[in-house]
Parts: C-alpha cells; structure tokens; sequence
C-alpha cells in the first residue's frame, strides 16, 4: 500500500471530471482499495454516527416497509437500516463497492444493486419508506449535484422518509476545487421539493474541530 486513499481519490476525481464523468473515479477508487494499492475506501463498519442516532431517538418500525440506501459503499448504513425491520436495498455506482459489501455481510438480508443516481431504474420512483443519504450527494460537482438531490427525493414514497447526512459549507465560503463539496444551506434545503418537506435540518459542529460542520436533515413526504 503506497498512497492515502484520499489523495488518491483527488486525483482519480480530477481526471474524471477533465474527461467529463463525473462518476468513473468511483469504480477506479474502489477497485484500487481492493487491490491493495490504497487503504479500501471509506471503510466503515459502523452506520454513520448521525443516522445512528436518529434510529435510536425515532425508534422505526420498518415492518413491511422499504428503505433503500444511496451510494452505500461497503454497507455499513444498509445493514443498520435493515435490523429495523425494512426490506432494504442499497445501491452504488461501483460494482466493486457492491461485490466488497456483498463479501463483508454474507447472508445479510440487504439487496446489494449497481446502479447509478443519475439514472435511477424507474421502479423505485417513488416506493421507499426510508431513502437514506450519507456522504454522496457531496462527491458530485456541480452540475450534476443539483440533479442528484433531486433524483435522491424521487425515491421517496407518499408518507415516506427521507435522511440527509452532508458536510457542511458556508453560503459565502468558495467551492472547494475538488470532492468532496460540502452542501450550501441552499443545497440541502433543495431536497424539500414538491410534497417532500423538510421536518428538521440542523447544522452539527464536530466535537473536535468545531471550524467543521455537517448537515443532519428529515424530510417527509405528505
């Protein structure tokens, strides 16, 4: 192993974005950690500690319900959602982070899927109970970001949830150069469109760098 995964990604990130794919670094990303080169990619065992937290303060019951989870990566939040009960499926851009989250939770009840935001198959519009969103939305410029919070509601259904996990920017602070970009007020505001409204958005400072901030929000479909 000869690099940091992050440094890696900005450069993999760079490329990708000159050759107009705002995506492909993903795949390239992952598969690098599999082979060994850089440490696996955003390798966490644990469900974010956000959205951890709201399951516990909310207590769902996802008996008989569907949750699906954003860019998923290795899994760690699909299968927290899935001890709630939900009929969960959790989905990513990379087929390398889908086949490592498949080998690291065997016989787990989650359905691991490639799929890409940008293109959503069109029978999820619509049908999730849940629609979790951790740390994705952020590693796409802009465009396609502004697209992407939109695809995110589409896949909440009437009466549904939707949970939104982003670092935070300031309105007037510049654009980083590269991922990831954290969401505006204005951003994360975006994701209440339609009949999907925001319930809470709160601005979180981190506990030990309080110059840090990340977005925790609830939206909810009528």
């Amino acid at each position: 192993m000869d690099e940091n995964w992050e440094r890696h990604a900005d450069r993999l990130a760079a490329r990708s974005l000159r050759a107009g794919d705002p995506t492909g670094w993903f795949e390239e990303l992952y598969s690098a950690g599999r082979a060994g080169s850089v440490a696996v990619p955003w390798n966490r065992v644990q469900p974010h500690p956000l959205l951890a937290a709201w399951t516990r303060e909310r207590a769902p019951d996802g008996t008989g319900l569907r949750a699906v989870v954003v860019g998923c990566g290795l899994g760690a939040d699909a299968e927290h959602v899935a001890t709630l009960g939900y009929d969960t499926v959790a989905f990513d851009v990379s087929g390398t982070a889908v086949d490592l989250a498949r080998d690291r939770h065997p016989g787990s009840t989650v359905r691991y899927v490639v799929a890409d935001l940008l293109a959503l198959p069109p029978d999820w519009l619509g049908v999730h109970d849940l629609v979790v969103e951790v740390y994705t939305v952020q590693a796409l410029p802009e465009p396609p970001r502004r697209r992407a919070i939109g695809e995110v509601a589409r896949l909440v259904a009437p009466g549904g949830t939707l949970v939104v996990v982003a670092a935070a920017r300031g309105d007037a602070d510049p654009e980083p150069d590269g991922p990831p970009w954290p969401l505006t007020r204005d951003e994360i505001e975006a994701f209440a469109t339609g009949d999907l409204g925001a319930v809470a958005i709160n601005r979180i400072p981190d506990q030990d760098d309080p110059a840090f901030a990340r977005w925790f929000a609830e939206f909810r479909r009528r």
